[in-house]
């Protein structure tokens, strides 16, 4: 990780140099050496970094220790620095130009002193620490040092293995398919075998290579350990000597090689084992592909790989995933290498299991682990081996570990600290993607571009690393993205090793001291028991704290003192803290000068934010979502021109939006946009400037909005990243003379992008004069996959929402006035749908999988006429159907009762429905799989 703070830190310097300080000539002098002694740093830390690993290196570790702190420091004034600056060029715009201003000169020059002190002072550290390096012998790597990697051969030790059965037929069951239909016959069927370190990827290949079956299916089998880096040449010549062990020994270049390599294998079928490849250069492996294609239809090519990225490069055309092995599977791995030939008591056999436990199915892990405890006699020397975490012995960092340094090295230096920084979650944490890439936002990991921004840097350095198998057990959304995700133990271990205590989560206790807490850590979770009334007060000593994530076990009664809080950790960058007893957040908060997110989420009782926080003028990430006893938004929220994300849903009792809402063009996220009358507060129209915004929002209060222009200039069509759009217009009981003058012109004026994926209209008050007026822009909504409408009032003609061909969900709930769902609700006049009529090949509703009516006070009838049933198509997909609260509808349409698609169908509170589906109705829902009545 040092390597990538201190790049962080020239990229600052370089900054402040160029636009800040080049007419101060004394503190650029100093700036310029700073920059000088890191730039002579940098270029000796993969040496420092790869020493330091050895046993015998300590010192080379403590070297890289000091450097991240003043690294860390440096990065702190130059933070300060330029937050001063800014902040006095926004205050310098709100005073008139011609007006001066002494009090900002004084400012600033005190500021100038102040720095150019602290610099002197990091400058004599660094000179320190940079004429150490001579002493520790680091040196320049002009080509990259190599880790090494031990060589793999197709012998496999049958005695060592547990398990795979399943997956070793799978690869065998590949391995012999001759070909697929339509398969070309020159394609080289190629598939790859992917997983972490040490998970048994060449034990697999090994065991699927040896099988009876296999060798008797090839005409040759190779087996070429590849490692990194990828030799093209020395590759050729391994599948040349397996081949024929004379052939090209005198051969020197790579096309008499390959030529030699031709002629044997064509016409051959064959299968290639090509174990631990690294490179996912596309160029290295073509030529040598094409070559092997020319061998008969039916080879194989097997290539073993930790990293996804390189499967797909190659050209696999299937993926084989290793997993873990069962706990019975490790188990038994474990127990074969302890307990052969050796009869112990059955103490050590049950803390063995535990152990064993700990390895979590990785079979290097129980390997190693299992080797460990070949020399270890007594229940204690068992015991302590179980009571230790695992990165902290000894035969970790010696074998368990070295697997994974590979990878690690693989990986560019601000991979690295992306995936280190993943040491502060506990083990089996849940790890949501999102949260993860803010927090990497708020560290200064990600740096965006002209044409990337910094989350979508981000997501690629998320997908970089579960590429390299650094992530596993992934939870995806509906189109195959990946939204949470976890480590395995081993990993989790391996990336507490690398931080030695900067990332960590700690658990607190009744006493004010957490057992392994270090006050020097930089990020922390810190879990608090529910039955725990007390924040550690050890917590407000770690002055060097960037990150703090409080994660309390349920609400959170304990006791945080904010103000010790933001008086001391002042380096913060990220802050999550919820308690029942934050009632207030005060003005000490601008303190923290260097936070980019502020968590205060789910604080119930939180009645104010202070107008300080408008001061952390940093700030990219504020969540305030559920605390929903505050009251307003602070005045001045328009100077977090920074702010990203600004989550604030369920807060209800705040009535209006502060003026200036317009300033925040970066915002990505905002959850809800609240319009109060009488011109207090943001105007609707402020949400015009706002064109990041994505996701989801919310519009309350529209009632109070009256004239279409302000609508129109809020622009919600053109913001096209916005998926999920909720118009709350808010009471009903509003003068109802101007809701068909002006109200139905405003909500026709809000038309949103036409990419909406989901809509919610509530408390709308349809216009008693002209009954069924709906915005057009509805019909126009072609990717709308969930529609709700909700607390309506004077509704007698709902909108053709059969027209929409991606609606999957509709729910209509509480529309007063709608005693009938008819024709008009499939948009079709009962005059077409006579004999003659054109209309059987209407469907309506083609997609839609879920209807729910609730609330339905009024609604007496459901029917679509005589013929309407036979001549189109009526939700040929429906798989769900709920009717709760709707005590006067008197029957089911024909449609539903034939229904051969329906799934689920509940019935609450609507007595006549029940009555007849558990009577009449009977035969027809029999073959529902489900269904439920419900009366309360």
């Amino acid at each position: 990780m040092a390597e990538a703070i201190v790049s962080r830190v020239l990229e600052k310097l370089s900054s402040v140099l160029e636009e800040e300080v080049r007419h101060i000539s004394n503190v650029r002098g100093e700036l310029e050496k700073l920059a000088s002694n890191f730039q002579a740093i940098k270029a000796v830390l993969e040496d420092a970094e790869r020493q330091q690993l050895e046993k015998e290196k300590a010192s080379v570790r403590d070297w890289l220790y000091k450097l991240k702190e003043v690294s860390y420091d440096i990065e702190n004034v130059l933070d300060e620095w330029s937050t001063a600056i800014f902040k006095s060029k926004l205050e310098k715009k709100k005073v008139c130009s011609f007006i001066p201003s002494p009090s900002l000169c004084f400012n600033r020059g005190k500021l100038l002193l102040k720095t150019t002190h602290k610099i002197l002072e990091l400058n004599g550290r660094l000179d320190v620490i940079a004429n150490e390096r001579e002493r520790y012998g680091l040196k320049e790597l002009s080509v990259e040092k190599p880790i090494r990697r031990e060589q793999t051969t197709s012998l496999v030790n049958l005695a060592e293995v547990c398990g795979r059965v399943k997956d070793k037929e799978r690869i065998v069951d590949i391995l012999l398919n001759e070909g697929r239909i339509g398969e070309l016959r020159s394609t080289l069927h190629m598939i790859s075998i992917v997983g972490v370190g040490g998970i048994g990827k060449t034990t697999l290949a090994q065991l699927a290579f040896n099988d009876e079956k296999v060798k008797s299916h090839f005409d040759n089998r190779i087996w070429v350990c590849v490692s990194d880096p990828f030799d093209e040449m020395r590759i050729a010549k391994a599948i040349l000597t397996s081949l024929d062990k004379d052939a090209g020994q005198n051969l020197v270049e790579l096309e008499g090689v390959f030529q030699c390599l031709g002629n044997l294998i064509k016409g051959k079928k064959f299968l290639l084992v090509l174990d631990d490849v690294w490179t996912e250069q596309y160029g290295r492996w073509d030529r040598l592909k094409l070559l092997l294609s020319s061998g008969s239809l039916g080879s194989k090519i097997l290539v073993t790989t930790r990293k996804e990225n390189v499967a797909k490069i190659m050209g696999c055309t299937t993926l084989c995933p290793v997993e873990q092995l069962s706990e019975e599977e490790g188990w038994s791995l474990f127990s074969k290498i302890v307990f052969f030939e050796r009869s112990d008591s059955e103490n050590l056999r049950e803390i063995g299991r535990k152990i064993a436990g700990k390895c979590k199915g990785l079979p290097l892990a129980l390997k190693t682990m299992g080797g460990l405890m070949l020399l270890k006699k007594t229940v204690k020397e068992w015991q302590s081996v179980l009571d230790s975490e695992i990165w902290e012995l000894e035969v970790a960092e010696e074998g368990l570990f070295h697997p994974l340094m590979f990878s690690y090295y693989d990986l560019p230096s601000h991979l690295r600290q992306c995936f280190s920084y993943c040491a502060i979650f506990p083990k089996d944490y849940v790890i949501e993607k999102s949260k993860l890439i803010e927090l990497w936002m708020a560290q200064g990991f990600l740096k965006g571009t002209k044409h990337r921004d910094m989350e979508t840097v981000g997501e690629d350095y998320f997908n970089d690393l579960s590429m390299h198998s650094f992530f596993q057990d992934f939870e995806k959304d509906e189109n195959g993205g990946i939204i949470k995700c976890k480590m395995h133990d081993i990993v989790h271990d391996f990336a507490q090793f690398l931080t030695r205590g900067e990332c960590l989560t700690v658990e607190a206790g009744s006493g004010s001291s957490i057992e392994g807490f270090n006050e020097s850590a930089r990020h922390v979770m810190l879990r608090i028991p529910y039955d725990s009334d007390e924040c550690p007060t050890c917590i407000y000593d770690a002055k060097d704290l960037h990150t703090l994530l409080v994660d309390s076990a349920g609400v959170g009664e304990y006791n945080v003192d904010l103000l010790k809080l933001f008086d001391k950790l002042k380096c913060l960058r990220m802050l999550k803290c919820q308690s029942e007893r934050i009632n207030k957040c005060p003005k000490q908060i601008r303190n923290l000068i260097h936070l980019r997110s502020l968590d205060l989420s789910d604080n119930f009782f939180l009645e104010k934010l202070s107008e300080a926080v408008c001061d952390l003028y940093n700030l990219l990430i504020l969540d305030i979502s559920g605390c929903e006893k505050l009251r307003s938004l602070p005045c001045r929220m328009g100077n977090l021109i920074n702010l990203w994300h600004l989550r604030n849903w369920d807060t209800d009792c705040v009535e209006f939006m502060p003026k200036g809402m317009e300033k925040l063009t970066c915002l990505r996220t905002l959850s809800e946009f609240v319009v109060r009358s009488g011109g207090k507060g943001a105007a609707l129209s402020e949400l015009g400037n706002l064109i990041h915004l994505r996701g989801e929002l919310e519009i309350r209060g529209l009632r109070n909005v009256r004239d279409k222009r302000e609508a129109e200039k809020a622009q919600l069509r053109n913001k096209k990243g916005l998926t999920t759009l909720t118009l709350n217009i808010g009471s009903t009981s509003f003068d109802k003379s101007q809701v068909s003058e002006a109200f139905v012109l405003v909500l026709e004026a809000l038309e949103p992008p036409l990419d909406l994926e989901m809509l919610g209209i509530w408390a709308y008050n349809c216009p008693t004069t002209t009954l069924g007026v709906w915005p057009s822009w509805i019909m126009s909504l072609t990717k709308l996959k969930f529609f709700v409408l909700g607390s309506c009032v004077n509704v007698e003609q709902l909108p053709p929402l059969w027209k929409l061909p991606s609606l999957e969900s509709l729910l209509l709930t509480q529309i007063e006035g709608m005693k009938k769902v008819g024709v008009e609700f499939l948009g079709i006049e009962t005059s077409s749908l006579s004999p003659s009529s054109s209309s059987a090949s209407v469907v309506a509703f083609p997609n839609l999988n879920s209807l729910q009516f609730c609330e339905m006070k009024e609604w007496e009838e459901w029917d679509y006429g005589s013929r309407g049933e036979e001549d189109i198509k009526i939700m040929p997909r429906l798989s769900s159907l709920v009717i709760f609260g709707c005590e006067k509808l008197k029957m089911l349409p024909d449609s539903i009762l034939r229904s051969t698609t329906l799934q689920n169908l509940k019935i609450c509170r609507s007595s006549i429905i029940s009555s007849r589906c558990q009577g009449e109705y009977q035969p027809h829902i029999s073959r529902i799989p489900k269904v439920e009545f419900v009366e309360f």
